[in-house]
């Protein structure tokens, strides 16, 4: 899953090597921490936060799939 996510913020992000995906397992699922250049957050959050909506929206369709709880935080 973490790969999955990698890419999609990738190809979202112009500083590609300020990436940074952190993944916990919780009791309840995985939390992935995204941290990403300060110039680049306003592309991966979106528009009124469309984007991270829907990068939270896929995963918690691919959570479900596996049985798992999937938990997206965007930080600055």
């Amino acid at each position: 899953m973490k790969e999955v996510l990698q890419t999609i913020i990738e190809a979202l992000v112009e500083e590609k090597d300020k990436i940074q995906i952190t993944e916990k397992e919780e009791q309840n699922g995985i939390l992935f921490e995204v941290k990403v250049a300060s110039s680049d957050m306003g592309r991966v959050i979106g528009k009124e936060g469309r984007i991270a909506k829907s990068i939270r929206t896929i995963f918690k369709a691919v959570g479900t799939k596996a049985q798992k709880r999937v938990t997206i935080e965007f930080i600055d």
